[in-house]
C-alpha cells in the first residue's frame, strides 16, 4: 500500500500539552536558536555558523570557527523554520529564512558542493576523509531543510540548491571507475536522498541510496584506504590517530548490512542510517533489507533501550554496549539518538503496520526528547540520565559527559535544533495515511485533512493526553467518506475501551491497532478511553542494574525522584510492594502535570559523619516512613541542581 505525507499545511496542533510546546519553539526556542547561531548569546559557546556561510559565500573575511560538522545546525533551523511556518505563518521569520537561503546557495560552489569547512578552511580536501569530516551528513541536513522549505512554503530556492548539491555527490559517488567507492562516516545523507527522492521522484537518489548502504563494510575497506591516500593523518587528533577509522563499528562500517546482528557503534548513527535503510526497503520492495531492519530493530528495543526510549548506554562512542547492559547513572542516550529512533520507528510504521513501532515513538517523545529542553526553551540536555548524584559529578571523571542541569548551549549544539525541528514537525507522526487505512498513531489533539481518492477525510483529535485518559476523534467531513480509521492500543494501556457514536465497539483488533470501517460523515464521534493507573515497571533479570527495583509509569510518562520533594541521599528511598499510589494535579511549575505519591521508607543515620565506613553485623540505619514524591522525568532539572533517580529499590 503507498504511503501519503501529511499535508502540515491542513494539520493544525492544538494539543493542550504538545502544543505549548510547539508554541514555545516558535515564541522562544527559534528566536533563540538564531540568537545562538549568529554568537548573541551571552554565556554560551560561539556558534560562528551564520558566519561561516557568510566567509564561504565571500561576504566577510575570517577563519572558519566550530565543529567540521557546523553548518547542519543552520540546516536544522531552517527545517525547523519551515515546520513552523505551516503551522503558523509568519512573515517576518520567512523573511529571516530567506535571507538565510540567499546566503547558503553564495556559498554553494559552482560544481554544487556545498561546506563552508572544506571551502574556508581547507578547499583541497574535499572528499578525502569521509570515515571523520561529515560532508555528506552536512550535506543530508541542508537537504532536508530543502525539502521542509519547499513543502512548508512552496518555495524552490533552497530545493535547487540541494538538488544541484545531491547532483553533485551522485557525480562523484558510485561503483564507477572515475567515482569514488566510499560512504559517510555519520549515516544521514542516506535517509536525506530518501526524502529527496519522494518530492522529485529522481531515481538517480534512490540508487545512491541503495549504493551507500549496500557498499558498507565490502572489503578491502574504503576508510582504510583513503587512510593510506591521505598520508595516514586524522583529523579528530584528540581522539588519538585514526581512532574513528579504526573502530569502524562506531561508523556502522564494521561489516555489511545484511551481516550485522546487533545494534552496535554510534547510536544516533545507527538510527538515521536505519532511517534511511527501512525509507528504501519499502519503497524499492527489498525483503532483505526489510529483514535488516526487523532484525536490527528487535535487538534494539528488545535488549538495549531504555524505559525513557534512550539509546546509547556508554560515553566512550556515544554508543550502544552489549545485550542487557543498562546503566541508568554513566549512561549516555543522547537527545538525538532518540530523535533519530524515533524517525526509524516512524519508517517501520510505514513500512508494516505495527503498534510496537508507535509505542517506541511515543516512548521516546514524551520521555527523552521532551526532557532534552528545560521549560523555558532555553536550556538544553545533550546527554540523558536516569540517575543523577550530583555531588560525585564534580570529582568522578566516569560522569564527565553527565550534566547536572541543561545548558544554554553547546561547542558541538547538534541536540538544541534536533529537538526543534522534531517537535515543528510532529504532525508526521501522530498519522500513518496509506491508501486502505488512516492509521493514528499518537494521541495529539490536532485537526486534519486526508486525501481519500477524490475526496478527503476531516477529524479533529482532542482532550488532555498524557494527563486524562480520554481521547475524542470527531469526524468533521462536510461530505460522506467511506475508510478505515485504525486507532493504535498503548501497551501500556490493560484495558482500552472504544465507544463510536455512543455504542461500545470492539472493532477489528490486529498488532495493536483497533480497525473502524465505515462510511464516515459529519457528526460521527470516537471516544477512546485508555485508563492510566500508575504502573510498575520491572527489568528484565539479565539486566543487573535494575534488580531489586522498580520504575514508576503512567500513559506514556516515566516518573521518578527528585531531591527538591524527597531531599538528598534518594539511594536511601524504598517503595513497598504493596503501596498504593496517589495522583494528583501539581502547582507552580507543575500546574496540568500529575505527579505521583507514595507511602515509602527513608534509611536514616544517626550522626553520620561520624558513622565507619563499613561496620559488622549490625546495619548502620534505621527505617522510617517517608511519603515519596514521583514527578514526569521529563520535567526533572527544572528546579536547580539536584539528585535525580527512576529506578528505586522495592521492598
Amino acid at each position: 500500500m503507498s504511503i501519503m505525507e501529511p499535508d502540515l499545511h491542513k494539520l493544525k496542533i492544538n494539543d493542550p500539552f504538545l502544543g505549548q510546546y510547539q508554541q514555545l519553539v516558535r515564541n522562544v526556542v527559534i528566536p533563540y536558536q538564531w540568537d545562538a547561531l549568529n554568537d548573541r548569546i551571552a554565556e554560551a559557546e560561539p556558534s560562528h555558523a551564520i558566519t561561516n556561510f557568510r566567509i564561504a559565500a565571500g561576504l566577510e573575511h575570517g577563519e572558519f570557527y566550530g565543529m567540521v560538522f557546523q553548518d547542519s545546525d543552520v540546516a536544522k533551523w531552517l527545517e525547523a523554520v519551515a515546520w513552523s511556518l505551516c503551522q503558523k505563518p509568519d512573515p517576518e521569520l520567512e523573511k529571516t529564512a530567506d535571507d538565510v537561503i540567499d546566503l547558503v546557495a553564495a556559498a554553494q560552489c559552482d560544481d554544487g558542493y556545498l561546506n563552508t569547512y572544506f571551502t574556508v578552511k581547507a578547499p583541497g580536501e574535499r572528499w578525502t576523509n569521509l570515515a571523520e569530516c561529515h560532508e555528506l551528513y552536512c550535506a543530508g541536513h541542508m537537504i532536508e531543510a530543502g525539502v521542509a522549505y519547499f513543502q512548508g512554503t512552496g518555495k524552490r530556492a533552497l530545493l535547487d540548491v540541494v538538488c544541484k548539491l545531491a547532483d553533485h555527490i551522485d557525480s562523484v559517488f558510485g561503483a564507477g571507475e572515475n567515482q569514488l567507492h566510499g560512504y559517510p562516516g555519520h549515516p544521514e545523507i542516506e535517509l536525506a536522498l530518501m526524502r529527496l527522492y519522494d518530492v522529485t521522484q529522481e531515481s538517480r537518489y534512490l540508487t545512491l541510496v541503495k549504493y551507500f548502504v549496500e557498499e558498507r563494510g565490502a572489503q578491502p575497506h574504503f576508510y582504510d584506504i583513503e587512510y593510506e591516500k591521505r598520508g595516514k593523518t586524522s583529523h579528530w587528533h584528540n581522539y588519538g590517530p585514526a581512532w574513528m577509522v579504526k573502530d569502524k563499528a562506531y561508523s556502522q562500517a564494521h561489516q555489511p548490512l545484511t551481516e550485522q546482528q546487533t545494534a552496535i557503534g554510534h547510536a544516533v548513527r545507527f538510527v538515521y542510517l536505519m532511517t534511511g535503510v527501512a525509507h528504501l526497503a519499502r519503497l524499492s520492495n527489498d525483503e532483505s533489507k526489510r529483514q535488516d531492519c526487523l532484525r536490527l530493530w528487535n535487538n534494539m528495543v528488545q535488549r538495549q533501550l531504555y524505559i525513557t526510549g534512550g539509546i546509547g548506554s556508554q560515553s566512550s562512542g556515544e554508543a550502544f554496549s552489549s545485550d542487557y547492559d543498562l546503566p541508568n547513572d554513566t549512561v549516555y542516550a543522547e537527545s538525538c539518538a532518540s530523535i533519530g529512533l524515533m524517525m526509524f520507528a516512524r519508517r517501520m510504521l510505514e513500512m508494516e503496520a505495527d503498534s510496537q513501532y508507535a509505542d517506541v515513538m511515543e516512548r521516546a517523545l514524551y520521555n527523552t526528547v521532551l526532557g532534552g529542553m528545560a521549560l523555558d526553551g532555553k536550556h538544553f540536555f545533550y546527554v540523558n540520565p536516569l540517575e543523577v548524584h550530583p555531588k560525585t559529578l564534580a570529582f568522578n571523571h566516569i560522569y564527565d559527559h553527565v550534566k547536572p542541569v541543561r545548558q544554554r548551549w553547546f561547542g558541538c549544539a547538534c541536540c538544541p535544533p534536533n529537538i526543534a525541528r522534531v517537535l515543528t514537525s510532529l504532525g508526521h507522526y501522530i498519522y500513518t495515511a496509506r491508501t486502505d487505512a488512516l492509521f493514528i498513531n499518537l494521541y495529539v489533539g490536532n485537526s486534519a485533512a486526508v486525501p481519500v481518492g477524490d475526496n478527503e477525510l476531516q477529524l479533529r483529535i482532542s482532550g488532555n493526553y498524557p494527563w486524562q485518559e480520554q481521547v475524542k476523534i470527531d469526524i468533521t467531513s462536510p461530505v460522506k467518506v467511506e475508510h478505515t480509521l485504525a486507532l493504535r492500543l498503548p501497551d501500556w494501556c490493560a484495558d482500552p475501551q472504544v465507544v463510536l457514536n455512543g455504542e461500545a465497539v470492539t472493532g477489528d483488533v490486529r498488532q495493536g491497532y483497533c480497525y473502524l470501517t465505515r462510511c464516515w460523515q459529519e457528526g460521527d464521534s470516537i471516544t477512546l478511553t485508555l485508563p492510566m493507573p500508575v504502573r510498575r515497571l520491572y527489568g528484565n533479570p539479565q539486566v543487573r542494574q535494575q534488580a531489586g527495583k522498580v520504575a514508576l509509569q503512567r500513559g506514556p510518562l516515566v516518573y521518578c525522584l527528585e531531591e527538591a520533594d524527597n531531599g538528598a541521599a534518594l539511594h536511601n528511598l524504598s517503595l513497598p510492594a504493596d503501596s498504593a499510589f496517589r495522583v494528583f494535579e501539581g502547582k507552580g511549575l507543575f500546574s496540568h502535570k500529575i505527579l505521583i505519591q507514595a507511602e515509602g521508607f527513608v534509611q536514616r543515620v544517626l550522626k553520620v559523619e561520624s558513622q565507619p565506613l563499613w561496620q559488622y553485623d549490625r546495619a548502620p540505619t534505621t527505617r522510617e516512613a517517608q511519603t515519596l514524591t514521583f514527578i514526569p522525568w521529563f520535567s526533572w532539572a527544572n528546579r536547580g541542581e539536584g539528585e535525580m533517580r527512576i529506578w528505586v529499590d522495592e521492598v
